[in-house]
């Protein structure tokens, strides 16, 4: 099982109204200089919200909603800081509640 973390807003708030296509791109280009595997992703709709563990933090992101997931926990927290209003968490995967880590909602 791996440790996933994210941070979780409006699809809106994320893709349009923050710089994270820069940020994200910022990033890419800083792991290919050190030869990294990408292990962050941009989840609209994300499924695993949905799970019982999350219940909670579905209730407080607004739907539609995206979330930045990394298994790099550093990497997650400099987000909470960079873009200030969403919501941060972890979760296990793969589990019975969360067989996909990063699949969307249709």
């Amino acid at each position: 099982m791996t440790t996933y973390h994210f941070v979780a807003a409006s699809e809106r708030f994320l893709t349009e109204e923050e710089p994270l296509e820069e940020v994200l791109k910022e990033r890419r280009r800083h792991y290919a200089e050190e030869g990294r595997e990408i292990d962050f992703w941009l989840v609209r709709r994300p499924a695993f919200l949905n799970s019982p563990e999350l219940s909670m933090v579905k209730k407080e992101v607004p739907e539609p909603s995206a979330a930045v997931v990394s298994t790099d926990a550093t990497f997650i927290t400099f987000m909470k800081l960079r873009l200030e209003f969403v919501l941060e968490g972890r979760f296990e995967a793969p589990t019975n509640s969360i067989p996909e880590p990063l699949a969307s909602l249709n």
